[in-house]
């Protein structure tokens, strides 16, 4: 519909306005609903705490770093499963455990070799 008053010849606007180079109309945003969340437990490091505890009580005792060793195993085999954590401190048991096993066994090999060698000689004379 043209308007005969209007000099260059333009529709009037009707209620629908075209939006200019393709726009979209404005739309606000998503709203953000938070979902509830389950608590995820952290893994269980028990096990591995065990082994580096006990490990370096080895250095006063040698039993408990046996006992170490033993539960650095266990640790390291349930974090490598995914059912426990602490695989890192299940090494470090496990190491510690070692190196100081072989440390308290050393000087006693060698009391039990002097000891052996000593009866020996003495049996001789």
């Amino acid at each position: 519909m043209t308007n005969p008053h209007d000099p260059y010849g333009q529709q009037q606007p009707s209620g629908h306005f075209e939006q200019p180079y393709g726009l979209q109309p404005y739309q606000p945003p998503p709203v953000y609903i938070p979902q509830p969340y389950a608590y995820v437990r952290p893994p269980d490091q028990g096990m591995a705490v065990a082994s580096l505890v006990c490990s370096l009580i080895g250095l006063v005792m040698c039993f408990p770093a046996i006992l170490g060793i033993v539960f650095g195993h266990i640790a390291l085999s349930k974090a490598k499963r995914g059912e426990a954590g602490g695989q890192g401190m299940a090494q470090a048991g496990m190491i510690i455990g070692y190196v100081i096993t072989a440390l308290w066994l050393i000087p006693l090999i060698l009391w039990f070799v002097f000891v052996v060698l000593a009866i020996g000689a003495a049996g001789v004379a």
